[in-house]
């Protein structure tokens, strides 16, 4: 039976068989120390003489486990029979036992067949599976239907900018930018509490460290709610959920990243301040007038909030009805929506939406929309929906900024932008 590289430590004195890549070889002379990879960390094997294998070819050993303090994780397998499974070529296009630091975004993305290897790379996505699983845990604990919706529309909800174009037999459809259109409809079918997990598409062409055009989207949306804060007040819960289970789970990959989560006692004191008075903590800090909420002005409230309120995140409600969906419910020139700042990168976007048919038809020509451009959409209000609202957690988003990397590329498995369409 396989042992795993963690269960070696279990196994002192006796015989083991494992198998996995082959992550470093370290010749001696007259013997070899083999780092072994596998899913669950790395043992180290030893070999009288030389180990002809190159690296990451895959192997099964069996030998007998000694304890060696030197040795990784404080045993070592010393090795009688070796079983080629497949040999790797030995041309690396980079290495995958190395720091990524040192590597450098592009090469590590140019080669992300290979680079995902590299065991802490490959623990960025352990912890963001993670989060998907807290996210949709909180979610069901708090009875939340989970749906999957199309991704091919036939017009933007979102007033038809910045979509992806496809063809469609004999017609043109597009990618959607989010399920908004579908997470309404649920939430007026009767479940009145809805989530999904799921890809969004956004043609917008920027090239930055912070914007992906296909991301992951943990999107909410929730019935029976007075305003913005009932959304707010949700969450806090999913974010102290996620980051308990981070901080249970992958302590591990925390340490390795040298980062930690807030706890839930920080999440609870998120502060929630207006957009003024956002741009005015910030116009205060910088020394200069700010008419917007853009980047700089996000990294600075949070390094407020952090002094302020011990905390790296920050509510910012009130946005102005111009800068925000026309869906979203207005009050005077304002809006009940609101952006969560965390670490200095807007996370989440939600509000209140319009659930009025006749609210509806009066906002449409002020956002130069017709009820015929949006199809099914205005359906949903003419029969009768509650009150309601919801948000969009980016998960890559979140995933960055949990641990400190510097650029979205790098929590994206396969990411798309301007210029990479590949693997």
């Amino acid at each position: 039976m396989r042992t795993l590289a963690s269960a070696v430590a279990s196994k002192t004195d006796q015989e083991v068989e494992l198998s996995g890549w082959i992550h470093r070889v370290r010749d001696l002379g007259g013997i070899s120390f083999v780092l072994l990879r596998d899913r669950s960390g790395i043992v180290q094997l030893v070999y009288d003489g030389k180990a002809e294998y190159t690296l990451e070819s895959v192997v099964t050993v069996r030998g007998r486990v000694q304890v060696n303090d030197k040795a990784p994780g404080g045993y070592e397998v010393r090795v009688a029979d070796t079983e080629l499974l497949a040999a790797a070529e030995p041309d690396l296009p980079i290495s995958v036992n190395q720091d990524p630091e040192s590597i450098g975004i592009e090469a590590i993305l140019d080669n992300r067949i290979i680079s995902l290897r590299n065991p802490k790379i490959l623990d960025v996505f352990r912890l963001q599976a993670g989060i998907v699983q807290y996210f949709a845990e909180y979610m069901r604990s708090r009875d939340f239907t989970e749906i999957k919706s199309s991704k091919l529309i036939g017009t933007g909800t979102e007033g038809g900018t910045g979509l992806f174009a496809v063809e469609y037999f004999e017609s043109k459809v597009f990618l959607a930018q989010s399920p908004q259109f579908y997470k309404q409809a649920m939430v007026a079918s009767g479940l009145e509490r809805v989530f999904e997990i799921g890809a969004a598409y956004r043609a917008e062409k920027h090239d930055t460290p912070r914007h992906l055009n296909e991301y992951v989207s943990l999107d909410v949306e929730m019935a029976f709610i007075d305003d913005e804060n009932d959304l707010m007040d949700l969450e806090v819960g999913i974010l102290q959920h996620i980051f308990a289970g981070i901080a249970r789970d992958h302590a591990r990959i925390l340490s390795e990243w040298d980062q930690t989560v807030p706890t839930p006692e920080q999440v609870a004191k998120i502060p929630r301040i207006s957009h003024d008075d956002a741009k005015k903590i910030a116009s205060e800090r910088l020394g200069k007038r700010l008419f917007e909420i853009n980047p700089e002005v996000e990294r600075v409230v949070c390094d407020w909030a952090a002094e302020e309120h011990g905390v790296e995140a920050a509510f910012v409600y009130g946005f102005p009805r111009k800068k925000r969906p026309f869906y979203t419910f207005p009050e005077g020139l304002k809006t009940k929506s609101f952006d969560l700042l965390f670490r200095g990168l807007e996370i989440t976007t939600g509000g209140k939406r319009i659930n009025e048919y006749a609210m509806l038809l009066e906002t449409l020509p002020k956002f130069k929309l017709t009820e015929e451009e949006l199809g099914d959409y205005c359906t949903i209000f003419r029969y009768g929906c509650p009150p309601h609202g919801g948000f969009a957690i980016g998960l890559e988003r979140l995933t960055q900024k949990i641990l400190g990397l510097h650029n979205v590329k790098e929590a994206s498995l396969f990411p798309r932008d301007r210029k990479r369409v590949r693997p």
